[in-house]
């Protein structure tokens, strides 16, 4: 039997992988120090709680388990910290990685594939953007991870280290059995604001600008929910497994979605309206960001299930009345 290991398993996305997994009949092995994520997000598998940029750790866990392949998820990800301290961003995205591949290299341990970011691209010059979009990361966290991509790139071609970069838009939606979804402390994500906002579990929502070029004057984003993510990733492992190459990879639904939309979906899922205050625009907020996936979809076989913006919100709207019954 297939036995994977899923570093940052227990946090929001990488417990949709660890769940995905065990659907598909595989063995899961999770290395997560906790530090945000939730050991009560696992539906099975087994958990190693450790710091995984531990060299020592991980040469003994690598001497002493087999394992198929590797999956990447963990890492700092708040943006507006990563501008106030790049050091983290640095230590815990980029250099903690380098030791995990090193120690994978060691022991002749791959394939792998990493939760990298559509963030690597900085601001957007064509949409949809596609993998050939420049990449010029606009903070610490976009650079931490595409630094991560040429790692990847540079371990491959002198090691053999195969690998896939998987690099999200806007991650979003739930579990549809509600057994985990997204639980980041600070919250960043539009979708959770906005049904938190509704709870009253949160302050009313900021809606950050209405003058935007799009049709109705706010942002567009591409949202993609976190269970199509997690199908993706394996889908990406079974490419390296049966000698595909390594490469990067967008995965986005294609469409974009206003802040609006995404606030008259949620009162329509909800049956009450989204407290909402208006601010002025966010400097570096782009008017659209929207992925061109059509390279995972040939390549990787790739078919999102839920890319319904109100199947999204309903997901995450059973999550979050469950969280907080």
């Amino acid at each position: 039997m297939t036995q994977f290991l899923v570093i940052g398993g227990a946090g929001y996305i990488g417990s949709h992988m660890v769940k995905h997994l065990l659907e598909h009949g595989h063995q899961v092995v999770v290395l997560d120090d906790l530090s945000s994520g939730h050991a009560d997000a696992l539906i099975g598998g087994e958990l190693i709680v450790h710091d995984f940029a531990d060299r020592a750790f991980l040469d003994e866990l690598f001497s002493s388990r087999r394992f198929d392949g590797v999956f990447h998820f963990a890492s700092q990800i708040l943006v507006g910290e990563s501008v106030t301290n790049p050091a983290k961003y640095y230590r815990a995205n980029t250099f903690a990685t380098l030791t995990l591949l090193e120690a994978m290299r060691d022991h002749n341990l791959g394939p792998f594939v990493f939760s990298s970011t559509a963030a690597v691209y900085g601001e957007p010059v064509l949409i949809p953007i596609d993998e050939a979009h420049p990449k010029v990361p606009v903070n610490p966290y976009g650079a931490s991870k595409y630094m991560v991509e040429q790692m990847l790139a540079d371990f491959d071609r002198a090691h053999g280290l195969k690998y896939i970069a998987l690099r999200y838009f806007n991650a979003a939606g739930a579990d549809p059995q509600a057994r985990m979804g997204e639980q980041h402390e600070p919250e960043t994500h539009l979708i959770p604001l906005a049904l938190q906002a509704v709870l009253g579990t949160r302050p009313p929502l900021k809606l950050f600008g209405q003058d935007y070029d799009t049709p109705d004057g706010t942002c567009l984003r591409d949202y993609i929910h976190v269970d199509d993510l997690a199908s993706a990733h394996l889908l990406a492992m079974q490419h390296l497994q049966a000698g595909g190459k390594s490469g990067a990879f967008n995965l986005g639904n294609g469409a974009g979605y206003s802040v609006k939309e995404v606030i008259d979906v949620a009162a329509k899922v909800t049956g009450k309206p989204v407290p909402v205050e208006y601010a002025p625009r966010r400097d570096g907020d782009p008017a659209r960001l929207v992925a061109d996936a059509t390279l995972a979809k040939s390549m990787l076989g790739w078919n999102p299930k839920y890319n319904d913006l109100e199947t999204i919100i309903q997901h995450a709207w059973n999550w979050e009345l469950k969280k907080n019954s």
